[in-house]
């Protein structure tokens, strides 16, 4: 009982200190846009006072109390199995426990705004029309009442669907129904002669390929970029897949390849400062090559180190590499700080259609050979003995195979597909620049890899769509950008360190399970 109280009250608590953040962040104002732009409710017209964002921002705020009251039902440490009564009261604690949090906070504010404190002063986010957002237009203790109540009831309803995520009986009897839908599918004659089909799984790839072909077709030109901006980042994901969740080799400087790959193309193509003006297709290949070499170059005197020495030198050599692009010295070789204009594409594969949708075509083709070139190498020697390495690099040496070597053939690969990702990058935007390669490039694909699952060619691509392409929808919150980024990594690594799609090693190391006290406690008197 007393644990079950405990967990409730921290989880209000949290819940509780997680809202006065975002107020004071100033990201109240966006949320009740964003759940006025997905419900639909910016004209509907509440009463009580309220106008339509207020409304939104009071389903906002019972949402995070919904959530409060689920997290504060689920079975808390030596708790014992949760019952209805005491999910209620969980729920409830927690509730009003954010709900004193929120109110008390609403209370101060409404004070100070009445007695002319000009709040922006000490907090720039505090504007006179977020302050009014979040009192609700209305006096301190009108406002104080009215998140109180709304905690405590969003609170005592999210503890009562928390009860039912977590009865075992109603797990289970779930669990049961859906084995037996699935079974009964699965046993189907018609859809035990579709699966036995040798024409089921080509005729499933076309239709694929199909779909990839038709949907860019009939999106709008915003759809097709950040699609683009997607791709490209699964190409550099698939590269730094092969360093960090292959290898097991902490690449901070990821970002220098793809400069490298980016300002190969531009130099050749574009009419300044050199004026070669060579062919795209010419440059492409070219870039892949430099890029990799550099990364072999870069390997030679740096994969003798380990973990966190060898992220520092490499993180050192991703800033010379943007230093250098920047640098007045070299404004004449590589356009200095203004960057390089009118990059070359690789214009018209398909004269039917446009120059976006033949580069998002390009994009496409590029990564499925370098998804085919990945699982290559993953079931090849070369594979195997990366992975050997990743799990004990000593072992991996004993047992003969030459560390050093596969190191820098992983460097090498991984680079290779950072400049194809930069070649790309840059002809498609016909501008590459200095600003366009710092630390946050390397940061973003690493937590890519992480987010998505190491190892893993379909983690890289849900963890490319889920970190670049939903902020790249999300514009409006570009300002918070770095706040949701580090939120999600933390929420990640407490509810599923091991990504969204993780490699079936990867998800074994992370959930061995672990010895019995009972076990322990024998062994040890033995």
């Amino acid at each position: 009982m007393k644990n079950h109280l405990r967990h409730a009250l921290q989880t209000g608590l949290v819940f509780g200190i997680i809202i006065v953040f975002l107020f004071l962040i100033g990201f109240t104002n966006h949320a009740s846009a964003m759940v006025g732009n997905g419900l639909q409710t910016n004209t509907v017209k509440p009463g009580f006072g309220l106008d339509a964002k207020m409304f939104n921002l009071l389903i906002f705020f019972a949402l995070l109390g919904i959530w409060a009251g689920i997290r504060s039902s689920r079975r808390a440490p030596g708790g014992g199995h949760i019952r209805v009564p005491q999910a209620l009261v969980n729920g409830l604690v927690a509730g009003l426990v954010s709900g004193l949090t929120v109110g008390g906070l609403a209370y101060l504010i409404g004070t100070l705004n009445g007695a002319k404190v000009r709040m922006s002063t000490y907090l720039a986010q505090l504007l006179p029309e977020t302050i009014k957002l979040f009192t609700l237009g209305k006096l301190p203790a009108e406002t104080f009442l009215w998140y109180l109540l709304l905690f405590i009831v969003s609170g005592l309803l999210g503890g009562l669907i928390g009860f039912v995520l977590v009865h075992e009986g109603l797990r289970k009897a779930a669990l049961t129904g859906w084995n037996k839908l699935s079974a009964g599918v699965a046993t189907h004659p018609a859809v035990e002669r579709m699966l036995g089909s040798r024409a089921f799984r080509p005729t499933i790839n076309v239709v694929l390929l199909l779909v990839l072909f038709l949907v860019p077709l009939q999106l709008s030109q915003f759809w097709n970029y950040t699609l683009g901006t997607v791709g490209i980042y699964v190409l550099l994901g698939l590269g730094l897949n092969i360093v960090v969740g292959l290898s097991g080799l902490l690449d901070l400087g990821y970002v220098a390849f793809f400069a490298i790959g980016a300002y190969t193309v531009a130099l050749l193509t574009a009419p300044a400062p050199h004026h070669l003006l060579w062919s795209f297709w010419v440059a492409l290949p070219i870039g892949v090559v430099l890029a990799g070499f550099a990364g072999v170059l870069l390997g030679v005197p740096v994969l003798r180190m380990r973990g966190d020495y060898l992220a520092i030198v490499t993180l050192g050599f991703g800033e010379i590499i943007r230093i250098l692009s920047k640098s007045d010295l070299l404004t004449s070789f590589t356009g200095g700080p203004k960057g390089v204009l009118n990059v070359g594409g690789p214009g018209t594969l398909l004269g039917f259609l446009s120059s976006e949708l033949n580069e998002l075509y390009l994009i496409i083709v590029l990564i499925f050979l370098a998804i085919f070139m990945t699982l290559r190498l993953q079931h090849s020697r070369v594979g195997r003995a990366w992975e050997a390495m990743r799990e004990d690099e000593t072992v991996a040496g004993a047992m003969g195979i030459n560390t050093l070597q596969h190191k820098l053939m992983a460097f090498g690969i991984g680079a290779a597909f950072a400049g194809l990702g930069g070649v790309l990058f840059a002809s498609r935007n016909q501008f590459t620049g200095p600003e366009d390669f710092n630390l946050m490039v390397s940061i973003n694909v690493l937590a890519v890899v992480i987010v998505g699952g190491m190892g893993s060619i379909p983690g890289v691509i849900a963890g490319a769509f889920v970190l670049k392409g939903i902020p790249e929808i999300l514009r409006e919150m570009e300002n918070y950008r770095i706040i949701l980024f580090g939120a999600l990594l933390v929420v990640m690594m407490l509810l599923r360190p091991e990504g969204l799609f993780p490699s079936s090693r990867r998800k074994m190391e992370i959930h061995q399970e672990e010895p019995d006290e009972t076990d322990l406690t024998i062994t040890e008197r033995r």
